[in-house]
């Protein structure tokens, strides 16, 4: 691996879709070392022809056509797991982690999909299961580790344009960015959450936040309904979070969004930073 380790994540909404519409060419100059993807809606068989000459491993959805998480590499990866929580957890295709070598320095790379969850069914229940899981799991991922992916959680209103129109709905609901505060919350400290309930703080670094500092935005993903891309009425809901011990490498963070809505080739953004070593 290079000694700048350059990482990238993208929801792609459908791998063999995103190849058709402009990922392959996007990929041929973004010079990326690492690729995150969620919701990658194939097989095998599918990221092979969309990543001729990457090394990846994957984890399928159940249900075809549905979720799906992989990471991608130049070089081979040789240690990757996709256990997440007790066995009853639903987290098939939404959580597969990758130990990569850089220049003789392990760095964990998770590529996580959070469940949309939808307030008041058992659609929410699952993704609060999930972030628990996620969150048991941080503790033990190492000091050189980054969880990126679309964790479908916006965590302060500077990441949702419409905050006050979605405050009761999945994805801004305070239980679920009380998980945000604890995660980037000050480490072994008691962290005051935004839903009024205390926890203790992980010391996780949002990558965005930091290099972005108290700005809307930059937002993430856009709905396809209406003008929302056209006017940026979007959420930052894809993230890197890293321990701290990595983000104190991080050199550059970019939000790679489209120049016009009929240029996407997803209705996410690919994330990008840059890790030195």
């Amino acid at each position: 691996m290079p000694r700048n380790l350059r990482l990238a994540s993208v929801n792609v909404n459908g791998i063999r879709a995103a190849s058709r519409n402009g990922m392959s060419a996007w990929l041929d100059t973004a010079d990326v070392d690492i690729l995150t993807l969620q919701e990658v809606r194939g097989e095998a068989v599918h990221l092979a022809a969309a990543l001729p000459g990457w090394h990846v491993v994957g984890d399928e959805a159940l249900a075809k056509g549905r979720a799906g998480v992989a990471i991608a590499a130049r070089e081979p990866l040789d240690i990757w797991r996709v256990e997440l929580g007790e066995d009853t957890l639903d987290s098939k295709g939404r959580w597969i982690e990758a130990d990569i070598d850089v220049d003789g320095t392990r760095v964990t790379v998770v590529s996580a999909y959070v469940f949309t969850g939808e307030d008041g069914t058992e659609k929410q229940v699952a993704k609060y299961a999930f972030l628990d899981a996620m969150e048991a799991r941080m503790a033990h991922l190492g000091e050189l580790a980054v969880i990126t992916g679309d964790l479908n959680v916006g965590h302060r209103e500077l990441d949702i344009r419409n905050w006050k129109g979605n405050v009761k709905k999945a994805g801004f609901l305070p239980r679920e960015r009380a998980y945000f505060d604890r995660f980037t919350g000050a480490a072994g400290e008691d962290v005051a959450c935004v839903d009024g309930s205390s926890g203790t703080g992980l010391g996780w670094v949002d990558v965005g936040r930091r290099w972005a500092g108290d700005v809307d935005g930059p937002y993430t993903w856009w709905s396809n309904r209406g003008k929302a891309f056209d006017t940026d009425t979007g959420w930052r809901i894809d993230y890197h979070l890293a321990t701290p011990a990595l983000a104190e490498r991080v050199t550059d963070y970019r939000v790679v969004r489209a120049p016009s809505w009929d240029t996407r080739w997803s209705d996410h953004a690919p994330v990008i930073a840059d890790y030195a070593f």
